[in-house]
């Protein structure tokens, strides 16, 4: 059965102010788990306490590629003790991107820490915007799918982020469906209708521009375990976008 999560990027404003308080906010709201991002930084104990205090579990979070090559072992421990069970980085390194060739040594360092997590119990999963639908030149197949065939699906899946497919110039219900089976957390978030588009502006899930019946379609035809709901930017207090959001959720994910 699938669940859903809140994105603490979303509430990254006001959790500034006050992170304890605004996580309590997040489970008045109803949400039950979460996902570790954009929050202050903070010990993993004190991460974890807060939570618990809260009620709120953290199913996910993004780590950089860097920090686990720096110290796998330090890295691994604060997840663990965070309570997460699935990892990403917010994308590709910016040391891999100018080239193909630099894009498949990329490749190689995700799948080797991926392999490495999963013997650890941890999945990893790569998640897009939406320069990973451009092409190399010479190279007739997209950043993102040469990463997913350099790959080992067991070592790297895919955090699908619908909005970004979007704008990348892809249809995110078509891609869900060509990586059945690699999307177990996926990213929910919607495309605003008066956005330009040339300049991504995002809204709460419902009120835009994505096919919502096509994406839940195929996301749960692709077997996805996790819809995280995240919303880049919002028009006013981002907690009463969280609100309307799990309304949203909560009517649709099943």
């Amino acid at each position: 059965m699938a669940n859903f999560a809140l994105q603490l990027y979303t509430v990254r404003e006001p959790a500034k102010r006050d992170w304890r308080g605004t996580l309590k906010r997040i489970r008045d709201i109803g949400y039950e788990y979460v996902q570790w991002s954009g929050m202050p930084e903070l010990p993993a104990e004190e991460i974890r306490r807060g939570l618990d205090e809260a009620g709120l579990k953290a199913i996910a979070g993004h780590a950089s590629v860097e920090n686990f090559e720096k110290d796998f072992a330090k890295e691994l421990l604060f997840w663990k003790t965070v309570g997460v069970v699935h990892l990403a980085p917010g994308g590709m390194p910016g040391d891999a991107r100018d080239s193909l060739e630099a894009w498949m040594r990329g490749a190689a360092r995700l799948d080797k820490i991926g392999s490495a997590l999963r013997e650890a119990g941890i999945q990893y999963s790569y998640h897009n915007h939406a320069f990973e639908f451009e092409k190399f030149p010479g190279d007739d197949r997209c950043k993102l799918d040469i990463l997913l065939a350099a790959t080992r699906p067991a070592n790297l899946s895919w955090e699908c982020d619908t909005a970004w497919v979007h704008y990348g110039g892809e249809d995110p219900a078509a891609y869900l469906r060509k990586y059945a089976g690699r999307c177990p957390i996926i990213h929910i978030k919607d495309v605003a209708r008066d956005a330009p588009e040339d300049k991504p502006v995002f809204t709460e899930l419902g009120r835009g521009l994505l096919d919502w019946d096509a994406v839940l379609g195929a996301a749960r035809d692709a077997g996805v375990e996790w819809y995280a709901y995240e919303q880049d930017t919002c028009p006013g207090d981002p907690l009463e976008s969280a609100k309307i959001s799990y309304e949203f959720l909560k009517a649709n994910i099943r």
